[in-house]
């Protein structure tokens, strides 16, 4: 019992820094946005749509999972 809790602690804090530093760079990206220094038309494009919604889609299920885990915990 003792190994998995300790097994599920290095996962949670191996989520969780992914998840702070996908944080940074989607605030970063924003700002970049918002004072117009990024051009976000290059999201216009179907295929690349897709692949933007695809990772946003996967960095909330591994935030939920990173949830689940730490409160479990």
């Amino acid at each position: 019992m003792v190994a998995e809790v300790g097994r599920l602690s290095r996962i949670a804090v191996a989520v969780g820094g992914f998840l702070i530093m996908m944080g940074m760079i989607l605030i970063g990206v924003f700002a970049l946005a918002l004072f117009n220094v990024l051009d976000i038309s290059v999201f216009t494009d179907e295929t690349r749509l897709l692949l933007l919604i695809a990772g946003l889609l996967s960095m909330g299920v591994l935030d939920v999972v990173a949830g689940v885990i730490l409160w479990r915990r």
